[in-house]
């Protein structure tokens, strides 16, 4: 039987959780780190006879949360995995509108859980694994407030930007890696995907902010009342097929809605 390791952040409610329930299959072992327990995962990974480990973890803490991973990565077999999988999804909204709004606290806890956390995960998981004879991956779930400015959202549109950077760069320290050993086979691949709209609490939180911080609300407004937002279950499904894919990682930085 195949077996496939997968580490996913964020996996409590919302695209997370979507995507936790679609992963648990049979021969796979899945770490999933929130700051709550997904209600019904455990039950559900029982009834498909895969491995599930839930870590309640704040990932602004990411230091000692990347080593415990590391650790954690580091007690399994080389050769036991056909695939090992990241997904960095989890991310955080400091209050809606102008940056000074917030407190010192709350835009570092921020940036901490949206982009320091997917650096020092990546990194962690690239050291531990760098022996694997598992196919590698990561996947960033990123957003279009990162590649497009928009008033209201400066710290988590950052995050964002600097998640597609970082795995831009991250593919080219890997492909210089594996030229330089001559095993392309050994490169990790990586992609920052945007995931489109999703109807999730996140989109809530911002259709219920005042719009003196937020112009672009009325646009939210509209996606909803449309019925433009696709559900976490579909965008779960078309991720976590774009992820399966046997071009994963010919482009660093790409969204769901152009492939």
């Amino acid at each position: 039987m195949s077996q496939s390791l997968v580490i996913l952040t964020g996996a409590s409610r919302g695209l997370g959780a979507a995507m936790a329930e679609q992963l648990l299959n049979a021969g796979t072992v899945m770490l999933c780190l929130s700051r709550g327990r997904h209600p019904t995962l455990a039950t559900r990974a029982a009834a498909s006879q895969a491995q599930l480990e839930e870590w309640p973890r704040d990932l602004a803490d990411s230091i000692t949360v990347a080593d415990e991973v590391e650790a954690w990565l580091r007690q399994f077999d080389a050769h036991r995995f056909d695939k090992a999988v990241l997904i960095n999804n989890a991310g955080a909204i400091a209050t809606v509108g102008p940056s000074d709004g917030s407190t010192s606290v709350e835009l570092a806890s921020a940036l901490r859980v949206g982009l320091e956390s997917t650096i020092l995960l990546t990194a962690a998981f690239l050291r531990a694994t760098g022996g694997w004879r598992a196919d590698r991956r990561v996947l960033n779930i990123s957003s279009g407030l990162g590649r497009r400015a928009m008033a209201g959202s400066a710290i988590y549109g950052t995050a964002k930007a600097g998640m597609d950077h970082y795995s831009r760069v991250v593919a080219l320290d890997e492909a210089h890696r594996a030229k330089t050993a001559g095993d392309k086979s050994r490169a990790a691949r990586i992609v920052s995907l945007a995931p489109g709209v999703i109807d999730t609490d996140m989109q809530a939180q911002l259709r219920a902010v005042a719009s003196a911080g937020f112009p672009d609300k009325a646009h939210f407004e509209q996606l909803h009342a449309q019925g433009q937002l696709v559900s976490a279950e579909e965008t779960a499904r078309r991720v976590l097929a774009y992820l399966a894919r046997d071009d994963f990682g010919s482009n660093a930085v790409a969204d769901i809605r152009l492939v």
